[in-house]
């Protein structure tokens, strides 16, 4: 029986008992199979540009189906308003709409989709947006440069999916700001005998 348990045949027995240990482990323990991907409420960013901006929001009505939205980032750095929202598409690619109002926009747009040359353009709503593509990194950009701001679609995903992205894209109305609770109501009128 010391032989078992000493030297090399120990050894074995040892990594033996691990391995049934950690079998046992997995096949007890319940599994998922089904992809998570993380979900977003971007509605109150949404909210928030519509009321602060200094442009129009571009937002997708309705979302494609399947698409899950799974990032919304809004920064406001030394002025500069840029909301990012980012999608894992139907054919769970990554595909994102970025606005922003930097200056210069044609450097803005270069560094959103990695290149600063166009291979083409598309006609997508009425709209025509620039094509560009960085091989290298598989990435497909639509641009459009509109007065005051600049519109990405870019990401991995397909040009039907981009395409599908950019022509769901509605102008939210600029939000109205809330009367000051601090007014002074008028008093009502005193009645005279």
């Amino acid at each position: 029986m010391q032989r078992f348990t000493q030297g090399f045949y120990g050894y074995v027995v040892a990594m033996a008992v691990c391995l049934v240990g950690v079998g046992v482990f997995l096949f007890v323990t319940p599994q998922s199979r089904t992809e998570r991907i993380p979900r977003v409420d971007y509605s109150f960013d949404v909210a928030n540009l519509r009321r602060d901006a200094p442009f129009p929001v571009w937002t997708p009505e309705p979302v494609p189906a399947n698409w899950i939205p799974n990032s919304s980032r809004v920064t406001n750095q030394k002025g500069v308003v840029t909301w990012r929202l980012g999608f894992a598409t139907a054919k769970r690619k990554h595909a994102m709409l970025v606005q922003s109002d930097e200056k210069p926009a044609a450097g803005f747009a270069s560094r959103m989709a990695n290149v600063n040359q166009a291979v083409g353009s598309v006609q997508i709503a009425g709209e025509t947006w620039e094509q560009r593509y960085r091989k290298d990194k598989n990435q497909r950009s639509l641009v459009r440069l509109l007065p005051g701001s600049t519109v990405v679609v870019t990401g991995t995903a397909e040009w039907d999916e981009l395409t599908a992205l950019a022509g769901s894209l509605k102008q939210q109305p600029q939000a109205t700001a809330t009367p000051s609770a601090t007014a002074t109501a008028t008093p009502a009128p005193s009645a005279t005998n």
